[in-house]
């Protein structure tokens, strides 16, 4: 499953990645918006699964969380939307993204089987570390799927290793100490990070928290093999609720087209 991924990031410029979370504002409202995504160049799909406790994540996905679970979101629901989207876009990769406890409550190794059965690429679990890859990592590779590890400014030549052992699909260079959606980091640090990152791994590095703007977007596409969006959709979504889909589109166009521009410009 994870030839959609590399495929993803074969394509002669970096990947567009976007996260939203599943059932925000309601299960049956999501597909319209995972669908806008697609429609507006997204390359990777980060579904995000609703949790009570979302400690990486700064107020507009926590809101988000907060949504879903009022609307009843639950993980059955999170797995029928990744398989209803599955259906209708087949060659788009699509990304689980959330915390241990939903992924590891009924087990590990029947989540993995169900993220297989659905069509998920990869999953990245915010708390659990590469010392405790038995917990997911394993039977999460045993299926096909790609454990997305995630790589910080404070992740030293030291620890990396350990960060890169088992990791597939691409690395995540939270590129902000912090919560999501709260700052962006200088384009200097980011810069210096990923020539670090691509020195240690032959997976491709896309760039996310705090990236905004098409202007943002651009810049991390001159350096990236790809962009993470993340809360500013969320909080497109936030703002329209069930009539999303069209801002989304909107948006998603405009950052498709500035890592477009920014990947044709005189080297």
């Amino acid at each position: 499953m994870t030839a959609r991924l590399a495929a993803a990031f074969a394509k002669g410029r970096p990947a567009l990645v976007c996260f939203v979370t599943a059932g925000d504002p309601t299960p049956d409202a999501t597909p319209a918006i995972l669908d806008a995504l697609v429609a507006g160049g997204a390359d990777v799909i980060e579904l995000g699964m609703p949790f009570t406790d979302p400690m990486a994540d700064g107020p507009a996905i926590q809101s988000a969380n907060i949504r879903s679970l009022a609307a009843g979101t639950r993980t059955a629901d999170v797995l029928r939307i990744a398989t209803e989207f599955r259906g209708r876009h087949p060659d788009v990769p699509l990304v689980l993204m959330g915390y241990a406890n939903p992924m590891v409550r009924r087990g590990a190794e029947w989540f993995a089987q169900a993220c297989a059965a659905a069509g998920v690429d990869g999953v990245i679990c915010v708390d659990i570390p590469p010392e405790e890859d038995d917990a997911l990592g394993v039977p999460l590779r045993e299926q096909g799927i790609a454990a997305i590890r995630l790589a910080t400014p404070t992740t030293d030549a030291a620890r990396l290793p350990r960060v890169l052992e088992g990791a597939g699909g691409f690395l995540y260079y939270v590129s902000v100490a912090g919560i999501t959606g709260k700052q962006q980091a200088v384009q200097a640090s980011i810069d210096a990070a990923v020539a670090r990152l691509k020195a240690a791994t032959d997976l491709p590095i896309a760039v996310g928290f705090g990236v905004r703007t098409p202007e943002q977007a651009a810049n991390i596409a001159r350096v990236a093999d790809g962009v993470v969006v993340g809360s500013a959709i969320v909080d497109i979504v936030a703002g329209h609720g069930a009539n999303a889909a069209g801002p989304v589109k909107t948006y998603i166009e405009s950052l498709a087209a500035a890592i477009a521009a920014a990947c044709k410009e005189p080297a």
